[in-house]
């Protein structure tokens, strides 16, 4: 399950993180990403219509691989599983969350922001991880630190991260991918200057790892 998530991580160097106020915005959102080469989709669970957003963009995107992030409960991920959502991310670590969606088959991006929590995730079979909130808790440096210690495990670190400070996150080693909300301001989502966000997702597209 997790080799399956690395695999849908690794479809682009950066998966944007979504937090959708209206249903209407949710599928011209997804297609202004997926027209700019940006096919993983991160729909936070911030929003009272973030599940009918998922629901929406599974159904009507196929080619969108769309996750929903911000879990924190077990009945969070029944939930997104329900909606169509095909990966979950959380803000931290649970064991009660982890266990929850290994017994859906939901893959799950665990949070981390310390080596205690990656040590507890790697113990329950976890090793990859997202680094949040990333450049608060130390960017490049911390990861560069975590290396050589916790050298089976790979982050997508998210939080604070601008496509100024991507690259240098993305040649590390250890970095999979990372997550960003800079992709989708919220003044163009709610102006639909859709292609406005398809020239950010090109811009983040082109990024190498």
């Amino acid at each position: 399950m997790e080799r399956r998530l690395e695999t849908i991580a690794s479809l682009g160097p950066v998966i944007p993180v979504l937090v959708i106020e209206e249903l209407a915005h949710a599928v011209p959102l997804a297609k202004a990403l997926v027209a700019g080469g940006v096919r993983v989709l991160e729909v936070t669970l911030r929003t009272p219509a973030a599940l009918e957003c998922i629901r929406a963009i599974a159904a009507e995107i196929p080619e969108a691989m769309v996750g929903a992030g911000t879990l924190r409960t077990p009945a969070d991920a029944e939930a997104v599983l329900a909606a169509g959502a095909r990966f979950a991310v959380s803000p931290g670590y649970s064991s009660r969350l982890a266990q929850a969606c290994r017994d859906l088959d939901l893959p799950l991006l665990p949070g981390v922001a310390t080596s205690s929590e990656i040590m507890q995730a790697t113990e329950e079979g976890s090793r990859f991880l997202k680094f949040f909130p990333a450049i608060p808790a130390g960017g490049a440096a911390m990861l560069k630190s975590w290396a050589s210690v916790f050298a089976d495990v790979r982050f997508c670190p998210t939080g604070g991260i601008g496509l100024a400070t991507a690259p240098d996150l993305l040649a590390l080693p250890n970095v999979v991918c990372v997550g960003g909300s800079w992709l989708t301001p919220a003044a163009a989502i709610r102006e639909g200057r859709w292609d406005q966000i398809t020239t950010l997702a090109r811009e983040a597209a082109a990024l190498r790892r």
